[in-house]
């Protein structure tokens, strides 16, 4: 079943302007997709008020625009990737700007409850382990839902990451298992193995906030970078520069969730939770692949 047989078969009763609405929406996003409509040419489309049409059409279809315009473009993207079409001229087909980006949109993440994040992890199973990766040692953790922790060190600072990843879940329960965690190292760091058909599951624990800034992480393509500023004013909090800056060095889902990616107002390589040099090193690795895919 595609995105918009999936959306059409919700129980929408055909009455009203609010059904045309959210009917002439789904149209033009499932025949323009590749232009890849932002939500204010949407609601120029239907007359709308941005802030309108998102209300509206996440009430009655279930999801945002944004989520309906990613889902009609996967659903095309598996049908050409599964075709055998290449993985840069699918990205360009289905109108995203490269790989990279493509890429981003098949790391599936959620989000835990306020209720989950203010217990601390009390309740929750977390497994880890220590990974090489090309950027030094990896300590990855897990739960059930998926990748929930990633961090980096030099050797000799194991015990230094750990204490730092779960003192923000203080109430969980921690079980080092390398064999839970080894499937996680072996999909991160291998660009052969990002595949739209087996997208990373990835859980996000933290504040409401915070969330929302992790969620904006996810939108920078790879090969490209924002600045704090532009974060705050893309999550409707433009004075929020400083806060946006905790948030990023609060993300505990390093190089997944590219915090790595976020620069200062002048392009300066700010402060990096794992090191500037290592900063360095993902942003050169990464321009890499973008240059070996092009």
């Amino acid at each position: 079943m595609n995105a918009q047989t999936a959306i059409l078969q919700k129980d929408i009763t055909p009455q009203g302007g609010d059904y045309e609405t959210v009917r002439r929406v789904i149209e033009k996003i499932s025949l323009d997709y590749r232009d890849q409509p932002s939500l204010e040419t949407l609601a120029a489309e239907v007359g709308e008020t941005p802030t309108n049409l998102q209300k509206l059409f996440t009430r009655w279809a279930g999801l945002s625009p944004k989520g309906f315009l990613q889902a009609v473009t996967l659903d095309h993207a598996r049908k050409l990737l599964d075709s055998g079409m290449p993985l840069l001229e699918t990205s360009f087909e289905v109108g995203m700007s490269g790989p990279g980006r493509l890429h981003d949109l098949f790391v599936t993440h959620e989000a835990m409850s306020p209720g989950d994040y203010k217990t601390r992890g009390a309740g929750l199973t977390i497994r880890y382990g220590y990974h090489i990766s090309p950027f030094g040692i990896a300590l990855i953790m897990v739960t059930d839902r998926g990748l929930a922790g990633l961090s980096f060190n030099d050797a000799g600072g194991e015990r230094a990451a750990f204490a730092d990843m779960s003192s923000r879940w203080p109430n969980a329960n921690y079980i080092e298992d390398m064999a839970a965690t080894a499937p996680y190292a072996a999909r991160i760091f291998d660009p052969a193995r990002w595949r739209s058909d087996q997208p990373l599951r990835v859980v996000m624990i933290g504040t409401d906030f915070q969330l929302r800034v992790w969620d904006a992480l996810l939108k920078i393509p790879m090969g490209k970078a924002r600045s704090y500023s532009s974060i705050a004013a893309e999550i409707g909090a433009p004075q929020a520069s400083r806060a946006v800056g905790a948030a990023i060095g609060a993300n505990p889902l390093s190089f997944v969730v590219p915090c790595h990616r976020a620069l200062g107002k002048s392009g300066q390589l700010t402060g990096y939770h794992w090191g500037l040099t290592r900063k360095r090193a993902i942003l050169g690795w990464e321009a890499g692949q973008v240059c070996a895919r092009a």
